[in-house]
């Protein structure tokens, strides 16, 4: 008996002694003094470590939490230093999470990941959702908002009924506020119940719905789990207004990504609306000029790889530039000496299209290279919890209608524009009036390839970059210009517009591929009622 007793005394004594060493192992309590013993094998220890570092007024601990929460905080095994990593190439690049200082480039094998377990992560992303929601900025609230609403739990719950009294943004606030009603709505008090329903109505979130639906599931035998009519009806009601608010958002996302279609068919068709409307030269080689373009941006940013933010606007011009030089080359070498021969144009063409692409093959590469997207353009802005607008397709849209103004603007206000409509209109008069149509044409080729150089650099922020770049948007350029009318501007916008929003319209229900069949036998069958298109030029010449 004093044996066990012994024991027992021993046990208890030795767990005490073992607490208030595990306590004591713990020193300080600022960042700089937490943030090096998270090196430690101890799971218990660093729980503690957590559990102190998030009472630490310090911008840095959230960013220290997100990170080994997401496995990428290491320590590096010569001086224990805890450092965040970032891979570059082979190798991984190395910052001291308390200086901030880049340490260099150093072998994965010469650091350590801190390690984390299930009981761990859970601790992380409660601290990380608490301390967010105390967060500055109203953005990195409402993210945090969402987060917690996607995995509600008891805890999850008080924070966020916590933070409601506190709260001060009105977005964030709404969002609380849902949270904490897809909880409501199981309530067993019945007026708290139909305010959530209420409150939910008004919501996108795709918890708030699910919340909602489970108020009028049946069960096996066809009997509704949810034994209230009156909160069935409500429930009913308000999945059908969500539904069709959906719809609506469903409807805005479709036309948006039909315009931002409408867009690259735009900068695609728009420098062939001016070579094919002008000079009558089907030229085959437009899309490997806007391939050059997207090349050119990738050579840029390699000329300038600390300026990522800046190189993109410099491709523009430098885009332009290349192609529209190689745009003059191939009209003074070639296609002016094949006036009045269309078959033979198109061939020759066709035959520059396939130089072009072997020469990037050669000289750049033959594979895919890789064009990096500025900051200012990653990422989306979320107009609601179902729909969401990419930047990068926002400036596309954008770019491109500026683009068609400035092209605008020198084809009505510039004596080129000027020339450059005498001799669409009529080419005879133009010469007799001591227009040189021959520079003109020359200049002509070379805006129109220019500007399909531009059209590359918008592509490369959208699609691959490879020597097959441009054979994928030839056949749509030749279309939108042929159903806009040819030589038309205007008539390019309304056609390239109008086919990315059909066709973004026809792709759920039939599919990429048949979509685009089925807007080309819209097109043939058209052009046999107008043959010039929406907008045909006007002009004697033209009618000649």
């Amino acid at each position: 008996m004093l044996s066990k007793l012994f024991k027992i005394v021993f046990l208890i004594s030795s767990l005490v002694v073992s607490s208030v060493t595990f306590a004591e192992d713990i020193i300080g309590n600022s960042f700089d003094d937490l943030v090096p013993q998270l090196t430690t094998n101890s799971y218990k220890q660093k729980e503690q470590i957590i559990e102190v570092l998030s009472t630490v007024d310090d911008d840095r601990v959230l960013g220290v939490f997100k990170e080994m929460l997401e496995g990428r905080l290491h320590y590096y095994k010569e001086d224990k230093r805890i450092v965040f990593i970032k891979e570059k190439d082979e190798a991984y690049e190395i910052t001291d999470v308390i200086t901030n200082d880049v340490i260099g480039q150093v072998d994965k094998y010469d650091i350590k990941k801190v390690s984390v377990n299930n009981t761990l992560r859970g601790m992380l992303r409660a601290r990380i959702a608490k301390l967010s929601l105390k967060n500055k900025n109203p953005e990195t609230r409402l993210s945090a908002v969402f987060q917690i609403i996607s995995d509600l739990d008891e805890e999850a719950v008080a924070l966020l009924r916590e933070r409601e009294g506190m709260e001060s943004d009105a977005d964030v606030l709404d969002a609380i506020k849902t949270g904490l009603a897809i909880v409501d709505v199981q309530s067993k008090d019945k007026t708290k119940r139909l305010n959530a329903i209420a409150l939910l109505k008004e919501s996108l979130l795709r918890e708030a719905k699910q919340a909602l639906d489970a108020l009028v599931k049946k069960d096996e035998s066809g009997q509704y789990l949810e034994q209230d009519a009156e909160i069935r009806k409500l429930a009913q009601s308000a999945i059908s207004t969500i539904e069709s608010r959906r719809e609506v958002s469903a409807f805005a996302e479709t036309v948006f990504f039909g315009l931002s279609l409408g867009s690259v068919l735009l900068l695609s068709a728009i420098g062939l609306a001016i070579t094919f409307g002008v000079m009558g030269v089907i030229n085959m080689a437009h899309g490997e000029l806007m391939m050059l373009g997207a090349y050119t941006t990738y050579m840029i940013q390699n000329l300038f790889p600390g300026s990522l933010e800046y190189s993109l606007i410099l491709s523009i011009p430098a885009a332009f530039v290349v192609s529209g030089l190689f745009g003059i080359a191939i009209e003074r070498g070639i296609i002016k000496h094949l006036y009045g021969r269309p078959l033979e144009t198109l061939l020759a063409t066709f035959g520059v299209s396939l130089i072009l692409q072997q020469l990037v093959r050669t000289t750049i590469s033959a594979q895919n290279v890789i064009v990096s997207t500025p900051a200012w353009m990653s990422g989306s802005l979320q107009i609601n919890p179902v729909l969401s607008i990419t930047y990068n397709r926002l400036y596309i849209i954008i770019f491109s209608l500026m683009l068609f103004g400035v092209l605008l603007y020198v084809l009505k206000k510039s004596v080129l524009g000027l020339q450059v409509r005498a001799v669409s209109q009529n080419r005879s008069m133009a010469k007799a009036m001591g227009v040189r149509s021959d520079w003109v044409d020359a200049l002509t080729f070379g805006l129109g390839s220019g500007i399909a150089g531009i059209a590359g650099v918008a592509l490369s922020q959208l699609t691959n970059v490879g020597p097959n770049l441009g054979q994928s948007y030839i056949i749509d350029s030749f279309m939108v210009v042929v159903f806009g009318g040819v030589g038309n501007l205007w008539g390019t916008l309304v056609g390239a517009m109008s086919l990315g929003v059909v066709n973004k319209f026809l792709e759920p229900w039939s599919g990429a591929v048949l979509a685009k069949i089925l807007v080309l036998v819209f097109i043939i069958l058209f052009i046999q009622k107008r043959p010039r298109g929406l907008f045909p030029q006007k002009g004697r010449g033209v009618e000649n």
